[in-house]
């Protein structure tokens, strides 16, 4: 897995590139539980890339081969759990889903009614996920999550300058994407009770607000605008729980057929 992505010679703090045959086998013999236990996370390595299109820089932040290893071994073991529990609207970072997949769902949400729509982005969600949300909501058994712990509290190294990470989910680690969708997990939900009342009936929830999420992107759909107002006043505070909050300056409301 470690070796599917397009970073995959980008260097930790060891400036170790890449594996070499030998080395991988010797790495999977050393991912052993009790090893894993017993050997702390190094710090990450920050690096900047440029945003496309803009002059700001997207913060990455890069472990090294053993940790990524071992977070890919850790993502194999949760991600089947959490794909059976995950909305049927979330689209990015998945396995077997795109952004293809989230443009049809949003065309098939508008293409019989015209509706309006909350055009919305998380502002810098990797970043500021809170540590402790994030880890309660793992529900997961001790072992893992001090391994989860220990990746998300390793701290970074910028040049030769030593940060700790206080919250996020750094963006060049393995596990991070799963880490962050289990995050929001709960959004859709949230919403959706909120409108219905708790009622679990396919019609009451039919009527209810159309959520689509794509990582850190989603539109909100209802023919309704005080609908889709309530509803971005909900999402915002329900963000708030987990240390995230919704970007100004790339949510807006827009309506299908209006300017």
């Amino acid at each position: 897995m470690t070796q599917e992505n397009q970073g995959k010679k980008t260097a930790g703090i060891d400036g170790v590139r890449s594996v070499s045959p030998v080395g991988r086998l010797a790495l999977a013999e050393a991912i052993h539980p009790k090893r894993m236990k017993k050997k702390k996370p190094k710090p990450l390595r920050r690096v900047w890339i440029p945003k496309p299109g803009k002059a700001e820089q997207r913060p990455l932040g890069i472990p090294v081969m053993f940790d990524r290893a071992c977070q890919a071994v850790a993502k194999q073991a949760l991600e089947p759990q959490w794909e059976a529990l995950f909305e049927a609207d979330s689209y990015g970072f998945r396995p077997g889903r795109s952004a293809h997949d989230a443009i049809a769902a949003i065309f098939n949400g508008i293409r019989y009614k015209s509706k309006y729509v909350l055009d919305a982005d998380i502002k810098g969600c990797f970043d500021n996920i809170n540590h402790q949300a994030l880890l309660g909501k793992m529900r997961t058994y001790p072992a893992m999550r001090r391994l989860v712990k220990g990746w998300l509290k390793a701290g970074v190294m910028d040049d030769m300058d030593l940060s700790p990470t206080l919250a996020g989910t750094p963006q060049g680690g393995v596990v991070s994407p799963l880490l962050a969708n289990i995050a929001l997990f709960g959004m859709e939900e949230a919403l959706i009770n909120a409108y219905t009342g708790g009622k679990k009936t396919l019609s009451a929830r039919q009527g209810a607000p159309k959520l689509i999420r794509y990582a850190d992107d989603f539109v909100v759909l209802h023919a309704e605008v005080a609908e889709v107002l309530k509803a971005h006043q909900l999402i915002a505070t329900w963000l708030q729980g987990i240390g995230l909050e919704l970007k100004p300056s790339k949510t807006r409301l827009s309506h299908t057929l209006k300017e």
